[in-house]
């Protein structure tokens, strides 16, 4: 992509990456959680949101220092392929996982694994749990399926299967519908939104999200294997809601309260600079009614007062040559937001909202994908959740900047706390508790049934064992 002629070149890279980062986003998790002791699982999944969080914040310190640069973008997308060359070549030096390998009857090899992460005398009951579940996998080969498809028919019959499905497929939708990936993908807009007009000042902003957002990662570290993974995530929810409730209304504050519109002011530019739609209205009572937010709606650029940003500016035609005008007379030329005092609160209630997310929302549905289902389904399940995880981060990323352009910036994040509200009651009703518990008691209480509020119970029907049998509930 850094040497793309062209755009398409660009697109195909896209595309290419994005293949990587889907599987990458499912096997990662996997494999760490089947390489991991149960007591301390959580917290290395967790290492996995920690590093893709701090690669983000890196990311972001990276871009800045390219921002001057000639061929910026160029540099930005160049150097990004520096990391996956060394990750490509200390992948080679990974052992597989011990359930692929004793899976494949590698036993000795699975064994001289298993010996790198428990004592001694842990080694012998984790082999023995090993042949357990490799045993019934085997046994239940058949009914399960060989072929993609028929898996997939089977894995939405069987009733156990099912509950986990339930679990995991709604975490990783809501994970993306509270709209995080829309403050990291567009954080710099957002900033802008606020009040900050310089880009550089909006990015610099923006790496405080991206800090946050590590930091986050580390919390749920150490919290996770410790409070549980289910309160991490209700706690998180919480927390998104009411903060994403106080962005909405800052900026729909800022929004009410954005300077006017001058017509002198615009004048001083030449008629040939004013905004057309501004200049069709200022025969009729309606120019007197012009803010900044109006100018911004009519697809045109806003540049302040020169005594102070608050008072009235002019509403101006959104070309360089405008700009450079506007900048000339050390005025502020605003093209995504206006001028507010209300500018560091969003900063603020951002930064909390990323503060809230990250050690719950952020990591936890990875782990709780990575241990909620059966192990001959576990590959199957986890396709289907991250599936569901990135076809809803499509949807949130793609609909954001119109859904920002009809409802603003405090309308979307009004609708994000709405959705967030619904995916809190679907996690308190469909999750149930996974923490230090054995893929084996996971699989046992998925075959029982779980209450809501934590526990188990039976549901009053007979659930067989995890197969692909349509009878075995």
């Amino acid at each position: 992509m850094a040497a793309a002629p062209n755009p398409w070149v660009i697109v195909i890279g896209r595309l290419l990456v994005g293949l990587g980062v889907g599987m990458a986003s499912m096997t990662a998790p996997l494999y760490i959680s089947e390489a991991s002791p149960a007591r301390i699982r959580g917290a290395l999944v967790s290492t996995n949101g920690l590093l893709i969080t701090g690669g983000q914040f890196m990311a972001y310190v990276i871009n800045l220092a390219f921002t001057k640069a000639p061929g910026t973008w160029r540099w930005m997308l160049g150097v990004a392929g520096l990391p996956a060359l060394i990750q490509f070549v200390l992948m080679m030096s990974l052992p597989e996982s011990p359930r692929w390998l004793y899976s494949r009857d590698k036993v000795d090899e699975a064994k001289s694994t298993l010996e790198k992460i428990y004592s001694p005398e842990e080694v012998e009951e984790e082999m023995a749990l090993l042949k357990a579940s490799i045993e019934s996998e085997k046994a239940d080969e058949a009914a399960i399926g060989e072929t993609m498809l028929t898996k997939l028919k089977n894995a939405f019959k069987n009733p156990v299967v099912r509950r986990g499905l339930y679990a995991g497929v709604t975490v990783q939708v809501a994970q993306q519908f509270v709209g995080i990936n829309t403050v990291m993908y567009y954080s710099p807009t957002i900033v802008q939104f606020a009040g900050f007009a310089s880009k550089s000042v909006a990015l610099s902003l923006s790496l405080i999200t991206a800090g946050l957002n590590a930091f986050g990662s580390i919390v749920s570290m150490l919290f996770v294997d410790r409070y549980g993974r289910k309160r991490l995530m209700i706690i998180s929810m919480a927390g998104i809601i009411f903060f994403l409730i106080f962005l909405s209304v800052v900026f729909i504050e800022a929004s009410s309260h954005a300077p006017k519109v001058g017509s002198i002011e615009s004048v001083l530019f030449g008629a040939n600079s004013t905004c057309s739609a501004y200049a069709g209205a200022t025969s009729s009572a309606a120019a007197g009614k012009w803010s900044c937010m109006t100018c911004l709606k009519a697809k045109c650029g806003f540049c302040s007062n020169k005594a102070s940003e608050y008072h009235p500016g002019a509403c101006l035609v959104d070309s360089k040559h405008n700009r450079d005008l506007c900048l000339g007379e050390d005025r502020v030329f605003f093209e995504q937001g206006c001028p507010s005092k209300f500018g560091i609160l969003a900063v603020v209630f951002l930064g909390l909202y990323i503060v809230s997310y990250s050690p719950g929302m952020g990591t936890v549905p990875w782990i709780v994908n990575s241990e909620i289902y059966p192990l001959k389904y576990r590959g199957v399940g986890g396709g289907i959740a991250a599936v569901a995880n990135w076809v809803s981060n499509l949807i949130v990323s793609e609909s954001y900047l119109t859904l920002t352009e009809h409802l603003g910036p405090g309308g979307t994040f009004f609708l994000f706390a709405g959705v967030s509200t619904l995916s809190l009651c679907l996690i308190i009703w469909f999750v149930p508790e996974t923490k230090g518990l054995p893929f084996e008691e996971v699989e046992k209480m998925l075959a029982e049934g779980y209450r809501p509020c934590g526990g188990r119970k039976v549901k009053g029907e007979k659930v067989g064992k995890v197969t692909g049998d349509d009878n075995a509930a």
